[in-house]
């Protein structure tokens, strides 16, 4: 058995699918926990069984890449061709699903604009956000400005008044 290695210890399928696809098969029936780790474990067994006999098949077409039909033969010859007309159906399905995904990902490029135009605009939307940045900056520092020197007039004027204050006292204080 492929498990009995130190390595494919760690090389399991994730608990909470095996827990969810157990639910949605059997929605009404209590499974115990030494079940579910046998039925990992052997979820993982076939995974591994498939995948070395499409490895070999593989290896004798003189391919580096195992194909569905890698995969399809290893059932075959496995003995279990009675899961085939499932699997070509599983495996139509998810081309689908990868083809809507390439539609969505070339909407970019069924726009019609060129790739240099798109680039052009691009660059043009960056130079705006440059320049209100830019022109806010500006803004702020002209606002700073204003407020230290409103503040310089508040202080000489406070310290005019302070003066003028004095002076007026000390000619009080002459009267007497």
């Amino acid at each position: 058995m492929a498990s009995s290695s130190g390595n494919d210890d760690d090389l399991t399928i994730p608990r909470a699918a095996i827990n969810k696809m157990i639910k949605e098969t059997l929605p009404n029936v209590r499974v115990a926990n030494d079940a579910r780790e046998l039925v990992v474990n052997c979820c993982t067994e076939f995974i591994h069984l498939i995948s070395s006999e499409a490895n070999e098949i593989c290896n004798k077409s003189e391919k580096k890449t195992i194909s569905p039909e890698h995969v399809i033969q290893a059932l075959e010859s496995l003995g279990f061709g009675s899961y085939i007309s499932e699997v070509k159906e599983v495996l139509q399905e998810c081309k689908t699903v990868a083809l809507k995904r390439r539609k969505a990902n070339s909407r970019l490029e069924n726009l019609g604009i060129p790739e240099e135009e798109l680039l052009r605009q691009q660059q043009e939307l960056f130079a705006k956000a440059r320049q209100q940045q830019a022109e806010l900056a500006q803004q702020e520092w002209l606002q700073m400005q204003q407020a230290a020197q409103q503040a310089q007039l508040a202080a000489a004027s406070a310290s005019a008044s302070n003066q003028a204050g004095s002076s007026q006292d000390e000619e009080d204080d002459d009267d007497i």
